[in-house]
């Protein structure tokens, strides 16, 4: 009951869980807390002999694990937390500190030598409060961190050869510290436990409330320290790259390149800079809305720059040649001068184009390096299809908005005269629309392929299915990150037919295309099953039958990846998402602990989640087995590696 009165005084904070250990995922979920979950970056290559107890170890690892995600996320993923929790559990037996084992000669080792033996598990953790509330210096903020530790003994009964190697065997040992998990089978091994049990699990959640309820309720008293990022990080570059980066959210618009380039970010939040900050960002002055003009021309930006200029094909043109002067490429796109020189140098003046004098003092415009990345249509990574879908399709939704708004439905009838959405159900698109549009998703598929399907570990699983997957962009790539993976691409009949295409140079015969309703028809048997950006699209009714589908063809130890844009827990970030949930399809967006909890009503149980800095990240799943409880992954002897007792 000690956590009931602290969430009330959390409410409206953005808690982060700096780990990916979906013990501590589940644990503090359970406690009724509600938190975001950002894995840690930090390298625990801190050298054990340097402290004087493995307690003061585990805390200090503990501590910068938070630190690393409390400094990185206002930069990475463009919102700041305001608490950021991390820790780090450790086994010790005769003055040795034991992690994660290595291999299985190296369980057997560590499990060897706690047969028979009494032994302490550590439990280190720091809360990171990323606000002074006192008011410091907003270039240099201070972070208040308060830490502690928790010690639970644990006495192991004396261990056989043969059981010990059956529960090596098991893979259970190899992703926990000590090379044993209590909750699960690990816990027949266990004689007695003297202590917080939560504690050896990985979590020790009754100290965390106590110390939650000296923080909030007697801040004089709480022992917190604070430390400032005066190191040589260059906060005056990285404080530069937030202002700059504020302009970009305000349109909804992020470079993700100069994002993964930055080395450190200021912690003053991206709404306080934009909206309620001292000063302009942009000259200084109080009495300028030059942020609020940003947001007022943001339509602007987007329809000159990207919409029209990619409909006369603008970067196509200058992708043909070093440089082209104005009335060069008035010529190439069959437009007046006038008209040309307008949207060029709007182009130029927002950074996607480039204006070049030559020694003769003529000017020639060329593509910057972005636009010849992302804008121009036969690129790798073109987002041609997807802007012109974006054009053609979303843009005149968005004319209807106060309509849409008051109807709380979607405009697409107002817009073209039907009722229908889905493009493959209604034969009143054209193949051109639906080219189109398919050519709009496999542009993201292509862009987020790589970083999704590489996001977690599926060695375990030898078959997958993609479920909605389109033109097959992304099973491309999770066949090229998992060589011993094949994967069937299941969707509509006529999506299969056209999938031709978008048919990649080479041939992959570990993907296979087979046609189906997902709705209606029996999904494909697999071990893994992966929905990218397909929850996000249908109502919950809808969604109930696809998931129940799944949940009922699904085994135990099935894995289930779902990618999508996740919704921080105020759902205030990412402003792309909440943008987009404005054209009032009859789906919704949702957070990550929104999709736990719809994916736990169908007997999927959440292990890992991967923020990938890219237009989706991912979360994956594991079917649970009814009947003990326990997932064990029906394909293989090995468990998945989720980063347990980290």
């Amino acid at each position: 009951m000690l956590l009931n009165p602290v969430i009330s005084k959390l409410s409206g904070k953005l808690v982060v869980l700096a780990s990916a250990s979906s013990r501590r995922l589940e644990i503090l979920t359970n406690a009724g807390l509600r938190f975001e979950v950002v894995p840690s970056w930090f390298k625990e290559t801190l050298d054990k002999s340097l402290f004087k107890t493995p307690y003061e170890y585990a805390v200090e690892t503990a501590k910068q694990k938070a630190l690393e995600v409390a400094q990185r996320m206002p930069c990475k993923h463009l919102k700041t937390p305001d608490i950021v929790i991390g820790a780090d559990t450790i086994v010790t037996v005769d003055g040795l500190i034991l992690e994660k084992p290595t291999d299985k000669q190296d369980a057997y080792n560590m499990l060897s030598r706690l047969s028979g033996k009494e032994h302490s598990v550590f439990t280190g953790v720091a809360i990171v409060l990323c606000h002074d509330k006192n008011g410091s210096d907003t270039k240099n903020p201070d972070y208040k961190v308060i830490d502690f530790y928790e010690e639970t003994k644990v006495k192991f009964a004396e261990l056989s050869e043969e059981m010990l190697w059956e529960y090596i065997n098991s893979g259970e040992p190899m992703d926990k510290a000590g090379g044993y998990g209590i909750q699960a089978l690990g816990g027949m091994l266990v004689e007695y436990v003297r202590g917080d049990f939560l504690n050896v699990v990985g979590f020790p959640l009754n100290h965390f409330c106590k110390q939650l309820g000296l923080i909030f309720n007697s801040p004089s008293e709480c022992p917190a320290h604070k430390i400032k990022w005066e190191d040589s990080r260059e906060s005056d570059e990285s404080w530069t790259l937030v202002n700059n980066l504020s302009k970009c959210a305000a349109n909804g618009e992020v470079d993700l390149q100069e994002i993964s380039n930055s080395k450190d970010v200021s912690q003053t939040s991206m709404q306080e800079q934009k909206m309620i900050g001292p000063d302009c960002a942009k000259c200084g002055r109080q009495d300028v809305p030059h942020s609020i003009m940003d947001l007022l021309d943001g339509f602007k930006a987007s329809k000159v720059t990207l919409f029209t200029a990619t409909k006369l094909k603008v970067f196509d043109v200058l992708s043909c040649s070093e440089g082209l002067t104005l009335e060069e490429v008035a010529g190439q796109i069959n437009a007046s001068v006038l008209g040309t020189e307008r949207i060029l140098d709007a182009a130029v003046s927002i950074g996607i184009l480039e204006r070049v004098k030559q020694q003769d003092d003529t000017n020639v415009y060329r593509n910057t390096e972005q636009a010849s990345r992302f804008l121009v249509s036969d690129s790798p990574q073109s987002l041609h299809g997807y802007i012109l879908h974006c054009n053609d399709t979303v843009w005149p939704l968005f004319s209807h908005l106060e309509s849409a708004v008051r109807e709380g439905t979607s405009q697409h009838e107002r817009n073209f005269g039907k009722k229908n959405e889905d493009v493959f159900q209604d034969e009143y698109y054209s193949k051109e629309v639906k080219i189109r549009f398919m050519n709009a998703m496999h542009n993201i598929a292509t862009m987020t392929g790589k970083d999704v399907a590489t996001a977690f570990d599926l060695s375990p699983y030898k078959t997958a299915c993609d479920i909605g997957g389109c033109t097959g962009a992304m099973a491309y790539e999770f066949t090229k990150a998992h060589p011993g993976l094949s994967v069937i691409v299941f969707d509509l009949p006529q999506v299969i037919e056209m999938r031709c295409h978008f048919q990649p140079k080479q041939d992959n015969d570990r993907v296979l295309f087979v046609a189906g309703d997902f709705f209606k028809d029996d999904l494909p048997k697999a071990d893994l099953y992966i929905l990218a950006r397909i929850l996000h699209d249908w109502s919950d009714e809808k969604l109930h039958i696809l998931l129940s589908k799944l949940s009922k063809i699904s085994m135990p130890g099935c894995g289930l990846l779902v990618s999508e844009i996740f919704l921080d827990e105020e759902k205030k970030r990412p402003s792309r998402a909440l943008l987009q949930a404005l054209s009032m399809t009859e789906g919704k967006q949702r957070s990550t602990t929104e999709y736990s909890d719809l994916l736990k009503k169908h007997g999927f149980t959440p292990k890992l989640i991967k923020y990938t800095d890219n237009l989706l990240d991912a979360m994956l799943f594991v079917k649970e087995d009814q009947n003990d409880k326990r997932t064990v992954l029906a394909c293989s002897s090995e468990s998945i590696e989720t980063a347990a007792l980290d």
